[in-house]
Order: C-alpha cells, then sequence, then structure tokens
C-alpha cells in the first residue's frame, strides 16, 4: 500500500477475469474526498487490476475540493470521473435551512439528489462504494439495481462504532431529548462532553443524517473504515465481532491510507532542494525536530479573540512554529488578511522563527518532515491518521463534531497530550495565550510523547505492509467485488 505505480484499469485482469469496476462516492469537505482518493489509489495500487471510478459532485463546496480533484483526475487519467450536478438541490436545500453549516447542507443535497441521479451512473458497476453521509440513502438503490453497497466511513473505528450503536442507544432513552455518556458495548465509555455537539439537538439536519446513517449500516454489504487494530483495538475488535450491535456487515480495517502525491514531478523535486513551496523552503532551514506544526483543518476557523491567544501562545512558547490559519468556514469567503487578523506587529516579532499562511499546504509532507516536532491539531481524522504514519506526536485541541472522540484514541496511545477542559465551537471559554505556551513547552520536552508517536509509526507501517492486517483486509475487499460473494471480515 506504498505510493502506487499504477496499471492499466482496462481490458482483462492477467488471470483472464474481467477486473472489477468499483465505483467511489464521496460527499462534501476535504475531511471525505481526500480519504476517498486514498481509497481508490491504494486500489489501483495494489495490483488487483481495479477498475475505479469516482463519482464527483459539483459544484464544489471549497476551492480546495477543486484543485484536489482537477490534480487528481490530471495525475491519473486511469481514473473515470463521473460527475454528478447538484445546482438545483443546492439550491433548495440552502433556502430550506437558512444558516446551517455549507457542508452540512452539501450532505443534505447529494442525500436529496442520490435516489434520483446516481442508478445510470452505477451500470456495470461490480461494487459501490458510498460515503457513510449517504448511506441511507445509496444502500437502497444499489440495492434495487443489485450492486453490493458498502461503506466507507472516513473517520475512526471508535467513532465508526459510536455511529453504529448511537441509534440503540436513543432508542432505549427516549428518542434524544438528553444525551448522557454513552457507553458503546465492546469499545468503552465516550462521555457526554465529547459526543458531537449537533447530536444533543434532535431537530439539527446532521442529528437526522447521523441517524438515519447508522441505522442503515446493517444493510450493506460490508463497511470499511481509514484505521487500523493497534491504534484501536477495542473498536476494530467490537465491530468485526458484531458486540457493538447485531447483524453488521463485515468491517475492513484498511488503514492508515496512504497519502497521494498529485504534483508533477519538476514541482516535487524542487521542494526536495527546499527551492519550491515557500513552506517547504522554510522547513528545510529548520533544525530537526525544532518545529511546532499547527493546523485546525480545513472546515472551521477559530474565533478571532481565540486567534490572537495561540498568536501569543506561539511566540511565548520560545519555538519555531509553521501555523496555517483559516479565518473563514468556506475558504471562498476567506478575504480577510494576516496582518488584519494577527497584527503587523506580531508578523514582525516572529519573522524568520514562525511561517505563518493562510495557502493550502500537503500536510503529510509537512509532517514528514525531519523538522517537525509536534503537531497542535483538531484532531480530524484524516490529520491524526498522517501524524500517525509520520511518528509526530500531536497536542490534541479538538474543535467540533467527532473531534473529541478522535483526540481521545490517539491520547489513549500515548501518541497526544490532551486537556480536556479547553473549549471547543459553542463555549465561550478562550484558552490563554500562557496555557497554550505551557502545553507546547510540555508536549515538546516529552520524551514519553515522542517515543509513543514512534511506536503508532511502526505499527501503522507493519498494518499497511504486504501481508500486515490492513494490507490483507484491503486485498480481501477487492475479492469479494470481484466474485460477489459475502461472508465474515478477516
Amino acid at each position: 500500500m506504498s505510493s502506487p505505480a499504477l496499471p492499466p484499469t482496462s481490458g482483462q485482469h492477467p488471470r483472464g477475469e474481467a477486473p472489477p469496476h468499483i465505483v467511489l462516492l464521496p460527499s462534501a469537505g476535504m475531511g471525505h474526498l481526500v480519504p476517498f482518493t486514498r481509497l481508490a489509489m491504494a486500489l489501483l495500487s495494489m495490483g488487483h487490476g481495479c477498475d475505479i471510478s469516482i463519482i464527483t459532485a459539483l459544484p464544489t463546496v471549497s476551492s480546495a475540493e477543486s484543485r484536489h480533484l482537477a490534480a487528481l483526475f490530471a495525475s491519473f487519467p486511469c481514473l473515470r470521473r463521473l460527475d454528478l450536478n447538484l445546482a438545483s438541490f443546492d439550491a433548495s436545500t440552502s433556502s430550506e435551512f437558512p444558516g446551517a453549516d455549507p457542508f452540512y447542507i452539501r450532505y443534505e443535497s447529494l442525500r436529496r439528489a442520490v435516489p434520483v441521479l446516481l442508478g445510470p451512473l452505477l451500470i456495470n458497476a461490480s461494487a459501490f462504494v458510498a460515503d457513510i453521509a449517504l448511506a441511507s440513502v445509496a444502500i437502497p438503490v444499489a440495492k434495487e439495481l443489485r450492486v453490493p453497497c458498502y461503506v466507507f466511513f472516513t473517520a475512526s473505528a471508535t467513532m465508526l462504532a459510536f455511529k453504529a450503536y448511537f441509534p440503540t442507544y436513543l432508542d432505549s432513552n427516549g428518542g434524544g431529548n438528553s444525551i448522557g455518556d454513552i457507553e458503546v458495548p465492546g469499545v468503552y465509555l465516550i462521555p457526554r462532553s465529547s459526543v458531537p455537539q449537533a447530536l444533543h439537538d434532535p431537530d439539527n439536519i446532521f442529528t437526522r443524517q447521523f441517524v438515519a446513517n447508522g441505522r442503515a449500516l446493517t444493510e450493506a454489504d460490508g463497511l470499511l473504515a481509514n484505521a487500523f487494530d493497534a491504534m484501536e483495538p477495542e473498536a476494530v475488535a467490537a465491530l468485526q465481532s458484531a458486540a457493538v450491535v447485531a447483524g453488521l456487515p463485515p468491517v475492513f480495517a484498511v488503514g492508515p491510507l496512504v497519502p497521494v502525491d498529485l504534483r508533477d514531478t519538476g514541482e516535487a523535486a524542487k521542494d526536495e532542494q527546499g527551492s519550491g513551496n515557500s513552506y517547504m523552503a522554510w522547513l528545510y532551514k529548520q533544525p530537526v525536530r525544532s518545529v511546532v506544526y499547527v493546523s485546525f483543518g480545513s472546515r472551521k476557523a477559530l474565533a478571532m479573540n481565540q486567534i490572537r491567544e495561540l498568536a501569543g501562545g506561539l511566540e511565548a512558547s520560545g519555538y519555531r512554529f509553521l501555523w496555517i490559519v483559516k479565518g473563514a468556514v468556506v475558504d471562498r469567503e476567506d478575504g480577510a488578511e494576516l496582518s488584519d487578523m494577527l497584527g503587523e506587529e506580531f508578523l514582525l516579532r516572529v519573522d524568520g522563527r514562525g511561517f505563518v499562511t493562510k495557502s493550502w499546504v500537503e500536510q503529510d509532507e509537512v509532517l514528514r518532515h525531519p523538522a517537525v516536532g509536534l503537531f497542535v491539531s483538531h484532531c480530524g481524522w484524516n490529520s491524526v491518521t498522517e501524524a500517525a504514519r509520520s511518528g509526530v506526536p500531536v497536542l490534541a485541541w479538538p474543535r467540533f463534531a467527532d473531534q473529541r472522540v478522535n483526540a481521545r484514541v490517539v491520547a489513549r496511545c500515548s501518541a497526544a497530550l490532551w486537556t480536556e477542559r479547553w473549549s471547543w465551537e459553542g463555549e465561550e471559554t478562550v484558552v490563554t495565550a500562557e496555557e497554550i505556551a505551557e502545553k507546547v513547552k510540555a508536549a515538546m520536552a516529552s520524551v514519553t510523547l515522542t517515543q509513543a508517536a514512534a511506536r503508532v509509526r511502526d505499527a501503522a507501517a507493519r498494518a499497511t505492509a504486504d501481508g500486515g492486517t490492513s494490507h490483507r483486509s484491503l486485498a480481501e475487499f477487492v475479492r469479494r467485488c470481484r466474485v460477489g460473494t459475502v461472508g465474515n471480515a478477516m
């Protein structure tokens, strides 16, 4: 499951049988699109002769998605692109849910479009892999067409177990008007404070989607997760033994999926010499393990007062830092200048010691750089798996959705420092610059944290190597797509 040198995806399999045609349907946001891209590459790179199509919902919510898709199909022409036009669905959904998160609105638009538009795109498909956000509407379409339908869960196995169990919890607790601590069978207790904020409101658009998709999981032919058993032993075992809920289909833990380099070779060569992208040029000048990398993902922006406290904390920590600043929920709306957000004086004071940018960066490339010694992260699952593969310790600061669940996963591996009382979206508490500086210093100085992160990195490498648990799970999934069998996961 290393970076692919891709075989052709048409014609006959070496053994004379037709290659399986697997159709992938991601939903909205880089947190969903990126793992689907990595899954596509993993399927192509294992030598199984898969024929891959990716359904792309247009227009995209963010410009980051548009750039990623353009680079993906330009880099890998063997991938088929199947466009799904959502213009009319987006317009009606936006007017129905004014003020809702634009990504949740996109999920809803997709959910309304799938029963109408998906069928023709599955003609001649051997198997269909739907994003978890679309499970309850995609599975019936595939079943009607007699196409085996798998669901790809792009977050942690622990969160998948929580999602599968949550409808049962609601049914036994009066429908969800008051959410408490949730003991997920076979896994562990998810405290009320870690339950995604939206789920505390039964009428929230996301809650409706979440519950419907959770109930639908037993109807899928299988579930894929970007997870590996050494990092989440309880969750993977509970899912694969049906301890979470009765009737779950086979679960394939196939992570951590390997990032895909979508740049051309000339650009990559420049960056290796530190003379291409400016943030990489800066990194190449820094000593080993001297840099704190700070990013809160592509979905959400910190409040302005919290951004300024974070700036003060990074400056007071005394460490070098590479900070990716985000000023708006959707990047197309993010027009603020760094000097307006952080102050010209701050940028001048940290010039040389800190590199601050609003531009998109290749995060996996950053985390693999030897200069990076710590990742201050929101704990989106892509970020967690990239840190795990790179052996970089995490200072966890989850902000919303599943991120506190993910932070607990990496903290249980001892590869993260997490202060659970630090605020997340919807709370008025502001974490002070002094607190941030103190935690950065503690994490950068922790030998225990560094050693634990290295153990997680080694476990991830074993899982994805030939014969590893994740490698075997992916091979078994492809075998099922080829022969159309249904049985137990590995």
